[in-house]
């Protein structure tokens, strides 16, 4: 239930603060006098999108504060899952609006997103104006009344659940059909590129030990020349470097007899003799390897090209990479000769979620089908004490191709005022009157079902007036008995009457701004607007206006009553 409401710079209004009680209570004012600010500064708080243009001239921002009493509503799951600070008895929401343009909100003088707010306002507060009155012709509007009156909460949230399972595997599949398609495309190219790699043979570290062999075999002349160089220098007859050697070892032999140091030496002299010696023999073994071979010569580079014409192709810049290169054509050679398995395995798993999202869908349908049958016979019922004697209400229901997030429902209200007219979408015949009585009694009819504290109707009595106006009067102050608090916006001194608290917006000018203002009348006042309400009622005037000024533009006319009954 709405406490309270707080606004500061915001349009007309320089600072309201204004106190609301339980039941079924009435807003009044000349047309002009703010009303419409007061609604457009609780919609703020409902989440919708902040206009600087309506921070007060002159103000840096503006403040909108509702305080509403939750005792009875069982909230703390809200407040626990989006982890704000929450109390048993009182919950306040605040938007400011600053005049750079930021907007902030808060949810119990926490910081909050607007989605939040936007959330739990949902949960706190309906604002009905005049505009809302185009839902129903929607038909999203239209399924959301059978699912409140089926009670539908639980079987929509499996619904959803099954459903975006479904989707997910649709898109998973989708995108799956498309990737195999695009490699199929791809796997002529693919095979032909891994064919030719695997033709090459390649094998790891092989391109640098041809590269090595060529080296070598390119110059195995000047190679083997130098080899026999090398060779004649350990061996030759004339002062050949090993018999040199061998003659300063013998020599150093003799002298250790008599000269000790000398042992040592010939040590050492032994083990480079015999280095020397190795090395001499591994130097003749090499150089009689070594042979000018051309034929060879032409394998080796042959197979060079090969694989450097392979790496140009590919674009890398080594053998490895060829390799891993070959590698990553037999993997997606693999996959794509893989995909019809899983697309297989991924069109079984759709086609099993879809039949159960089909079943659920069956079990909302079964749900909206009695709810319907239940609109049906409640709007007539209340349409009728509403000026609509022969009113005809019916629900079209249908099956969709496909099932949509909602389920696979389709639901129109057909509708007809006159006894032998022809039942037609309610947008296509019902008169604004119609419509808006439509609309209340529905709200009415759902009421009951949904726990909501508090409803506001925003001239929902525009076009009506009498006995009609006295009628949908009632409706609101039966739904304000049944522990909902409700407001209504009114013109009219019949539903004025009913109300249990009166509110008077009115404007005040001085030398250089115009100020809205709302305060609440007193008992004597309204006891002044039920008395007057009431002999117009069985006389058929109020203050020499027929009873029957409905039918003519009567709306003006009734404000104009309204408002001298206030002063």
């Amino acid at each position: 239930m709405l406490r309270s409401l707080y606004i500061q710079n915001y349009a007309l209004i320089e600072k309201l603060d204004i106190g609301f009680e339980t039941g079924f209570s009435v807003i009044t004012g000349e047309t002009g006098a703010g009303k419409s600010i007061i609604l457009g500064a609780i919609g703020l708080l409902l989440g919708q999108r902040a206009d600087v243009k309506a921070i007060r001239r002159g103000a840096s921002k503006c403040i909108i504060e509702a305080r509403f009493d939750i005792s009875a509503y069982g909230m703390r799951p809200f407040f626990e899952e989006n982890e704000l600070e929450y109390d048993d008895e009182e919950c306040i929401l605040r938007r400011e609006v600053q005049a750079s343009g930021k907007s902030r909100a808060f949810i119990n003088d926490t910081p909050a997103s607007l989605a939040q707010v936007k959330e739990l306002g949902e949960q706190l507060i309906d604002v009905h104006s005049q505009h809302q009155n185009l839902l129903l012709n929607k038909e999203g509007f239209q399924l959301n009344v059978l699912d409140i009156l089926a009670h539908n909460d639980d079987a929509l949230e499996k619904y959803h659940l099954l459903y975006n399972e479904w989707k997910l595997l649709d898109r998973e599949l989708s995108e799956l059909t498309a990737l195999a398609e695009q490699s199929r495309t791809d796997e002529d190219y693919l095979r032909f590129q891994l064919e030719q790699l695997e033709e090459a043979h390649l094998v790891e570290g092989e391109q640098s030990e041809l590269e090595q062999e060529a080296e070598t075999l390119s110059h195995a002349e000047e190679i083997k020349a130098g080899l026999y160089r090398i060779e004649q220098s350990f061996f030759s007859d004339e002062g050949g470097l090993l018999s040199f050697l061998k003659d300063n070892l013998n020599t150093l032999n003799n002298l250790k007899k008599v000269y000790q140091p000398a042992g040592e030496l010939s040590d050492r002299m032994e083990s480079a003799y015999i280095e020397l010696k190795d090395i001499s023999q591994e130097v003749s073994a090499q150089g009689e390897s070594i042979e000018f071979n051309p034929t060879r010569l032409d394998e080796v580079n042959d197979r060079l090209n090969l694989i450097y014409s392979l790496q140009q192709k590919h674009r890398v810049q080594t053998l490895e990479e060829l390799m891993a290169l070959a590698d990553q054509y037999r993997s997606k050679l693999s996959e794509i000769t893989s995909y019809d398995d899983r697309i297989a395995e991924l069109t079984a798993r759709k086609e099993a979620q879809y039949e159960r999202v089909k079943k659920q869908a069956t079990v909302l349908t079964k749900a909206r089908a009695a709810a319907a049958r239940e609109v049906e016979k409640q709007l007539a019922e209340r349409l009728v004490p509403l000026g609509m004697p022969n009113v005809r209400f019916q629900v079209e229901m249908g099956l969709k191709k496909e099932p949509g997030i909602q389920g696979e429902d389709t639901v129109n209200f057909l509708f007809s005022a006159n006894k032998n007219g022809t039942l037609q979408s309610i947008s296509s015949v019902a008169s604004g009157g119609e419509i808006a009585r439509v609309m209340l009694s529905i709200k009415a009819m759902i009421a009951g079902a949904v726990k909501l504290p508090t409803i506001v109707f925003d001239e929902i009595d525009t076009g009506v007036s009498g006995e009609i106006a006295d009628r949908m009067a009632d409706i609101m102050q039966e739904m304000g008995d049944s522990d909902r608090q409700v407001i209504s916006i009114t013109h009219l001194p019949q539903i004025a009457a009913r109300g249990r608290a009166h509110y008077k917006v009115y404007k005040q000018d001085n030398e250089t701004e115009t100020n809205s203002h709302i305060r609440r009348l007193t008992d004597e006042a309204a006891k002044k607007i039920t008395t007057v309400a009431s002999t117009g009622e069985s006389s058929g005037k109020v203050n020499n206006i027929p009873a029957g000024y409905a039918a003519a533009p009567a709306a003006s006319a009734d404000e104009n009553v309204l408002v001298k009954l206030l002063g």
